[in-house]
């Protein structure tokens, strides 16, 4: 089992800055590539940008300009600036988790929530 932990989510106004962190923790050995996604209210969950263990970056296009991901082994953040309301959202760490003779899993954290108010 892995389990993640985000913080680092608030209240912010347009144009401001917030950095997201996520924590694994658990059985972290074998996790592959780790992402955040975010869900905005009535909205479809959305990758927001993911990195993979060899530290290639991937970015929804609407965000590459303004967020950056990076990673430390079982440690991630997402540096968010620029932000504009319509990132308003709950941001979720994912964890893609990868062994040998084992089905792959995916895993989740609980969400931090990010307003950015105009």
């Amino acid at each position: 089992q892995v389990q993640l932990v985000e913080s680092g989510g608030g209240l912010v106004q347009a144009g401001g800055s917030l950095r997201l962190s996520c924590v694994a923790s658990g059985n972290i050995g074998n996790i592959n590539a780790m992402a955040w996604y975010r869900q905005a209210p009535g909205k479809q969950r959305e990758l927001v940008a993911s990195i993979s263990s060899s530290g290639t970056t991937n970015y929804a296009d609407s965000m590459k300009d303004r967020f950056t991901i990076s990673r430390d082994n079982a440690k991630m953040y997402l540096q968010m600036n620029s932000l504009k309301p319509e990132d308003t959202a709950v941001y979720y760490c994912n964890a893609d988790w990868r062994r040998p003779m084992y089905a792959p899993r995916t895993y989740w954290g609980q969400g931090t929530q990010v307003t950015v108010s105009s």
